[in-house]
């Protein structure tokens, strides 16, 4: 039996309509309507996110987490868990925007060429100009083995592959271009005996030192960054990111992939992250006058989850015991295959990654930062979503993952947000007034607080005193500052009149104690992977830290709240997003492609849930900054101080 839903959407003040059979949930109706609604928890009604009013009609509701009985009792529901047996005529509240992150904010950097590239010998793709001589009556060969004859006999171009597409243009590219063309090959393999493929025909000679364009992409579990690289002097000539839009159906990766393994759920996030990558590649070649079909050839990088998501490979293994992927080393795609609107014959390269959760954007960052390379112990981490972390030398390798979860990029932290303008990047307590002060991007009225800003604060209220050991708030202290609320004691860090919407931004009992589930999992991982091999924190040469997040945060407070090792400080560095770095130097150089291979199987992987090991860490780091206190000497000279 059909029903009729119809949708009153606040934000365009218009309506929209679905008919769905009885026993369909309402977010379904809500894809069929055409209306866009965040599920950040991928449909498993823990984010409360996907809320909706219905007025008119009745619904089962699967769970009512997160709702009120007052809630329950105004018609409020969940989509993602409320069943449709009846007309409804539904309410749509406005929804949370993620304000679109270009080139304009914090992510450009400046790309050193690596020393002694060179096009012709670092490169597996060949651009070579080729005059093939017409045909006549007394030379009747055809078209593709008249162009392969050419490049056998002009470049030293043995067999070559050419796909049906751009078979079927080649005869139109050499008369119109009156037999004068450039070919651009592939020698991915890298044996002369091997078949080359043809990327693309091209009419007319080409001068040597006219770009070929090329992409370097990191597709993150929050970001997606895109390089728009030229091949022929190694130069990055465009840096541009934009948030994974499939941050709406899941905003860690264990809930996209619940996501995706729902009936049509593997094909949206598919769909979701290569048009991502596609506005993306259309935004940085309208920037450089160029067009998207010059773009012949991509490295990408990425955890296991968003590699799988990419292909289109179910990722439902790597969330269940034993935590096993379908593939670590991909092979070798085209454009066409995944949607891409690049070069439809642009080869697409996913570098290799290790395990379930150490993928390609970790052996990208080893790559990068060079720890495979190193004489001395090196711990490289890579802070987001998931904390991933790498300790060893050019001797060996050993390597783990946890789930640090959201919070430190703003989820799950009522004020949190996004590193983005409005965000509160830094924040000071008076030990004497407790009155807060702080530092906001681009300068103007605070809207929330991202992962630097909860940070800092963090350390500051743990030595001022507002925080004790444990996380709470010390309400006894006379300041307004702190206060009582339904999530426990709270404090203020900007009062309503100071901030954008009005609204006073705190931090809760709550929100420290998401905060301090993110920090315990990550110092508990490489702990434990320093216990594993026998290693001590103190023999570790240097810590690399990874990832946009590391390249902004204030090291001493990180190690006031216990998130880094009391260690000295010249000892710590930050080295932005390595992955991306990582994929460009794989898409540079064909050594460097085999070197990350090569680190991908060197890399010994431990899983942390084998045994209680890692929950024995946690619980112990679940506090400010740890339970054991000689394990940070300086955080305990401080607390003296004050």
């Amino acid at each position: 039996m059909e029903h009729t839903v119809s949708f009153q959407i606040a934000e365009t003040g218009k309506s929209a309509t679905a008919k769905v059979p009885t026993g369909s949930l309402l977010v379904e109706a809500l894809h069929e309507a055409g209306v866009e609604i965040g599920q950040p928890c991928g449909g498993q009604g823990r984010c409360g996110r996907c809320i909706v009013q219905v007025t008119e009609g009745n619904i089962r509701r699967r769970s009512a987490l997160r709702l009120s009985v007052e809630d329950i009792a105004d018609g409020y529901a969940l989509a993602c868990q409320s069943v449709i047996e009846g007309d409804l005529l539904v309410f749509v509240p406005p929804q949370e925007k993620i304000a679109r992150r270009m080139t304009s904010d914090r992510v450009a950097t400046e790309v050193k060429v690596p020393e002694n590239y060179d096009f012709r010998w670092s490169q597996r793709i060949r651009r070579v100009n080729l005059s093939l001589n017409p045909p006549n009556m007394d030379d009747q060969t055809d078209d593709l083995a008249r162009l392969q004859t050419a490049l056998r006999t002009q470049a030293n171009i043995g067999q070559t592959d050419c796909s049906l597409a751009l078979l079927r243009r080649i005869g139109v590219i050499l008369r119109e271009a009156e037999w004068q063309v450039t070919a651009i090959l592939d020698m991915a393999s890298g044996d002369s005996d091997a078949p080359a493929r043809l990327i693309d025909l091209r009419p007319g000679p080409t001068d040597e030192d006219t770009p070929l364009w090329a992409a370097a992409i990191d597709i993150g579990t929050t970001t997606v960054t895109f390089w728009l690289v030229d091949l022929v002097t190694g130069q990055v000539k465009m840096q541009i990111a934009e948030y994974n839009s499939q941050i709406a159906r899941g905003e860690d990766v264990v809930s996209r992939i619940v996501y995706a393994s729902k009936e049509g759920g593997g094909e949206e996030m598919q769909s979701r992250v290569v048009d991502t990558i596609n506005s993306l590649a259309e935004t940085a070649c309208k920037r450089l006058k160029i067009s998207a079909p010059e773009v012949i050839k991509a490295a990408l990088v990425g955890n296991s989850t968003m590699i799988h998501l990419l292909l289109g490979v179910p990722a439902a293994s790597i969330r269940l015991s034993p935590f096993i992927t379908a593939v670590n080393h991909p092979p070798l795609i085209t454009a066409r295959e995944i949607g891409l609107r690049i070069n439809p014959e642009a080869t697409v390269d996913c570098l290799p990654g290790v395990a379930s959760y150490v993928g390609a954007d970790i052996t990208a960052g080893v790559l990068s930062s060079g720890v495979d390379l190193s004489d001395n112990i090196t711990l490289f981490l890579d802070v987001g979503t998931n904390g991933e972390m790498v300790l060893g030398n050019r001797d060996w390798l050993v390597t783990c993952a946890c789930s640090a979860g959201p919070a430190f990029e703003g989820a799950g932290v009522v004020d949190g947000m996004r590193a983005m303008e409005g965000a509160i990047e830094e924040v000071w307590i008076n030990g004497e007034t407790f009155e807060p002060s702080y530092r906001v991007i681009g300068g103007g009225k605070p809207r929330g607080i991202c992962g630097s800003g909860l940070i800092s604060l963090l350390a500051e209220a743990f030595l001022t005193g507002v925080l004790d050991k444990a996380g709470n708030v010390n309400t006894s202290l006379k300041t307004r500052r702190v206060r009582e609320s339904e999530h426990g004691g709270e404090y203020v860090v900007a009062w309503g009149a100071e901030t954008e919407d009005g609204d006073d931004i705190v931090i809760s009992r709550v929100d420290v104690d998401n905060l301090l589930r993110a920090k315990a999992a990550i110092y508990a991982g490489y702990t434990v992977l320093a216990d594993q091999v026998g290693v001590s924190l103190a023999d570790v040469h240097k810590m690399l830290i990874g990832g946009s997040f590391g390249k902004y945060i204030n090291v001493e407070k990180a190690v006031q709240i216990g998130l880094l090792p009391d260690m000295p400080w010249e000892r710590f560095e930050f080295l932005g997003n390595t992955a991306v770095r990582g994929a460009y130097y794989a898409l540079l150089d064909w050594q460097a492609r085999d070197r990350v291979a090569e680190i991908a199987r060197r890399m010994t992987y431990i899983e942390l849930s084998a045994d209680n090991t890692f929950y024995d860490a946690f619980m112990s780091a679940m506090f400010l900054p740890h339970t054991d206190m000689s394990k940070f000497p300086t955080v305990e000279a401080a607390l003296r101080k004050t």
